[in-house]
């Protein structure tokens, strides 16, 4: 008979396994669980977010119940203390590489030939309140940040990284690898001189909005051409430069652009491009919005609010194996040419994780069950059977 894979299974393919070993072996991920691998851990935490359990109590109940299924997945029943050791002492380093190599892969499905290569950086709070002692706080929130650089041609983050809630976005900034020729857009939070100067030095431009004590000059106006965009208006488009003492810091041409939103005040924008229209400037800070859709996106659909461990080490796991999950459906709906809205096919995913089906029929009935055939001789007219 043929070997059908589960749903689950059929999500888990892209991650390979030798390329997995490497990383495992290269970080020593085994170190202190010789009993429960990393494959074990990874495949438990990646099941914890497609399957909607709560608690370690719960992961171990759901976890067993299914131990038909484990052979096939490369894994063996999990005790709850297991679990929560390893959530405790395995490397983030495993989970944090294996997300880059699933998320190379959703980057080369998703890349198309567009005219604007954006890269959009932010970060999003994880509260976590009273539920940890040792979780930092930065003045609003008490928790840890997730910080991405988002890619919103394919749908892809490219660059992930946890932080406590303390930490300036611009350190994480600053760590990000600037490629030639791309537009990075962030916000007022990522104010570094010395970076925004190394984007330049690299051919590349950045779209950002300055902070209120930034004092700038007008050196000349430019022409605004057109100014009504898709639920903006430009006011103003000047070249300026800094008028501080730190003026020195940041030598390299640049561009306020004043935008009246349709629903919304003013905002001031500033970049480094000279060449693209104001519009062209607006439409892409307008943009940026698509990173706090893809947060949204990631805190309603899978759990992130809930954790499996109240240590820093297994919060990290969990968060980064949430990222994980989401670049798995997003590879499978690629792939499989899935047509219904992602969250309608996470939730059908969620709901049939272990059957064995064609994931691409995901959305479709049951087969007819072949061994009882359809009395097809009357199609077309109007029958009545009697017992």
């Amino acid at each position: 008979m043929r070997y059908t894979p589960t749903i689950f299974a059929k999500l888990l393919e892209p991650i390979n396994r030798r390329q997995f070993s490497v990383v495992v072996e290269r970080c020593n991920g085994d170190a202190y669980d010789k009993t429960f691998k990393s494959w074990s851990h990874l495949v438990a935490l990646l099941y914890a977010q497609l399957s909607a359990v709560v608690g370690l109590r719960g992961l171990e109940a759901s976890w067993s119940a299914n131990s038909p299924h484990h052979y096939h997945l490369g894994v063996k029943k999990v005790a709850r203390s297991t679990l929560s050791d390893a959530n405790k002492r395995r490397p983030v380093a495993v989970f944090l590489e294996t997300f880059n190599m699933v998320a190379a892969q959703l980057d080369r499905l998703g890349r198309v030939e567009a005219a604007e290569m954006r890269r959009l950086i932010d970060s999003t709070p994880i509260p976590l309140g009273k539920l940890c002692e040792w979780a930092k706080s930065n003045g609003r929130i008490r928790g840890m940040k997730m910080h991405v650089v988002y890619d919103p041609g394919s749908l892809a983050p490219r660059i992930l990284d946890i932080t406590h809630a303390n930490v300036n976005d611009a350190e994480i900034g600053r760590t990000v690898t600037i490629e030639a020729g791309i537009v990075y857009v962030f916000d007022k939070g990522y104010c570094h001189y010395g970076w925004w100067r190394a984007i330049a030095a690299k051919d590349a431009f950045f779209v950002t909005r300055p902070k209120t004590n930034m004092r700038l000059r007008s050196v000349r106006k430019r022409p605004i051409g057109q100014a009504r965009g898709d639920g903006f208006l430009v006011l103003e488009d000047a070249e300026v430069r800094l008028v501080s003492k730190s003026c020195c810091k940041l030598p390299i041409p640049l561009r306020r652009i004043k935008v009246r939103r349709d629903q919304g005040g003013v905002i001031t924008l500033l970049t480094n491009d000279m060449e693209r229209s104001a519009k062209e400037i607006a439409a892409l800070y307008k943009g940026r919005w698509q990173i706090e859709l893809f947060f949204r996106w990631i805190k309603q659909h899978l759990d992130v609010r809930k954790f499996l461990g109240k240590n820093e080490n297994a919060i990290r796991l969990q968060l980064i194996a949430a990222m994980i999950a989401y670049a798995l459906i997003r590879i499978a709906a690629s792939v499989h040419r899935v047509q219904i809205p992602i969250h309608r096919f996470l939730e059908l995913v969620i709901q049939r994780l272990l059957l064995r089906v064609d994931i691409a029929l995901v959305d479709k009935p049951p087969p007819v069950n072949p061994s009882r055939p359809r009395d097809r001789t009357c199609a077309n007219q109007l029958c009545f059977a009697y017992a």
